[in-house]
Order: structure tokens, then sequence, then C-alpha cells
């Protein structure tokens, strides 16, 4: 029997190409990488997988679920979308497709929409205050689940964006960690994505010939400090490429001693040793 014919529902009718082969083993290899390396796998654990509708977190549930499949995850999963009332949102798309593939998942409806919308200033980006109102459903709804963790569908270049922006408006080096706890401390926020470029998630969602649904909220804002890093991270890549992985790495080789932070490092104890 073809392996094909045993994969979930979810992972079946991939391409049958050399590339998409290729392309396919490189996701899930790196999505077991995050998983491993940041610690992220509590066997027996119940995970709340949150899927937008865009490439990235179809991407994210497809990679669980291989992993899932094969036995290397031993975790239970349950996908959830947040419908925030956007206008003109297809809310049929998600309910139909995880139905249909057989993902066992939560729909839940708030219109958040109406709040951004009311209390962000014309011109001025809802991304902070639907992020934050996002979030907080979110842990309600894993509380309610007895999940213990919030699986976010962020990948590499989410992450370098988000670290340039905290260093060119934030003034601090900061980004997306792979891993953490949230404020109340009883979830965890996981990135398997952490190490998967963007492109590949665009290039996945695309083969499978997944039902992406755009984000129109934020994507009907031009300006946005994000996109203008989005846009220089490619300017950069096209020049030279591969300096996205490059400066992928150096958030993992980070040298304290070499920095100005006295909070990381006791820069006043350091001295010579003596006799020399």
């Amino acid at each position: 029997m073809p392996e094909t014919d045993t994969l979930p529902r979810l992972l079946r009718n991939a391409p049958d190409s050399a590339e998409f082969g290729k392309l396919r083993k490189r996701i899930i290899r790196e999505t077991r990488a995050a998983l491993q390396d940041y610690g992220m796998v509590t066997p027996g654990a119940r995970w709340l997988v949150c899927l937008s509708g865009g490439k990235d977190s179809y991407t994210l549930l497809a990679a669980l679920t291989e992993l899932q499949w094969r036995g290397l995850l031993p975790v239970e999963l349950l996908a959830c979308n947040l419908d925030q009332g956007q206008p003109g949102f297809p809310a049929t798309v998600l309910p139909d497709f995880l139905s249909e593939h057989e993902i066992p998942h939560r729909i839940e409806y708030q219109d958040t929409y109406s709040i951004v919308t009311a209390k962000v200033p014309q011109g001025r980006t809802y991304c902070a205050l639907c992020s934050r109102l996002r979030r907080g459903i979110l842990y309600r709804i894993a509380r309610e689940e007895g999940c213990s963790a919030v699986v976010l569908g962020h990948h590499r270049d989410d992450i370098l964006e988000t670290f340039f922006m905290n260093l060119f408006h934030g003034g601090r080096l900061a980004t997306m960690p792979p891993k953490l706890v949230n404020e109340e401390g009883d979830l965890l926020v996981l990135r398997p994505l952490a190490h998967v470029a963007e492109a590949d998630c665009a290039r996945f969602a695309r083969a499978m010939n997944y039902p992406v649904i755009p984000c129109d909220l934020c994507g009907s804002q031009d300006g946005l400090q994000r996109m203008q890093v989005k846009k220089l991270l490619d300017e950069w890549e096209t020049r030279s490429p591969g300096r996205r992985q490059v400066m992928f790495r150096a958030l993992m080789n980070a040298r304290p001693s070499h920095l100005l932070d006295r909070g990381l490092f006791d820069f006043a104890a350091l001295a010579p040793k003596d006799g020399i």
C-alpha cells in the first residue's frame, strides 16, 4: 500500500515530485529541530494549534500532523480558528476544511474587528491591539479545552523582522522566542516553525492547494513598520542570497561580553589576571 494512502487526510494529494519531497522533508526536519532544541514537547500534552487560514498556519498544522502521525510528536492537537468578525471573512472555509480533513477543531467567534477599528485612530496600525485581543481569547480557549500550550505559526522571517523592528523602533535586542510562558504563568506559547523560511511555507501551502485566507485588516494599511522591515530584508537577500539565514544564526549565537548590557555581563568585575 502506498504511504500516501495511509497518511492523514490533511497530508494526502501531495505532489509526487522530487522538488516537493525535498521541501516537505526540509520543513519537517526544521520543525522537529525546533521542537527538540527548545524543549517544547511534554508527552501526553494537549496543544491548541492556532489556524488563521494563512499559509504559515496551514504549514504548521500539516507539519505537526505529520510528526504526530510518524510517532515523533506524542501530544494531542486541537486546531482552533478565531473568527474576529472582519467584514468579508469567509467564515465557512476553515470549518469545512477542518471537518473534511478530519482535524479535531474549535471555531470561536468574537467581534474584535469592531473594537479595533473603534479604538485605533485613522491611519494607525491595528496590529498591536488586534494581536493583544486575539491572544487573550486564545489563552481563554486553551484553558477551557485543557491545553497546556498555545501553538503559533510564526516562522524564521517573522522572528527576524521582529528583531529588526525592536532594534530600529524599540531600542532593544529582542524578538519572538520559540518558547515562552505567558504572563499569567499557566500556559506555554510555542513557535515550532522558528527555523522554517516564509518562502517554504508559501511554496508548501500553494503546492498542497490549501485554501489560504489573506488578512485584509492589516494588509490594507500601507507603510507599516513590519512591511518596511520586510522590504529591507528582501533587498538584502536579493543582493546577497542567504543573508537571512546568516542573520538568523546570529540570534542563536549571542555573546553578552561583546555587547553593552550590564545586566547580562558583569563588566565591572572584568580585570586581567594577577601577574600579567
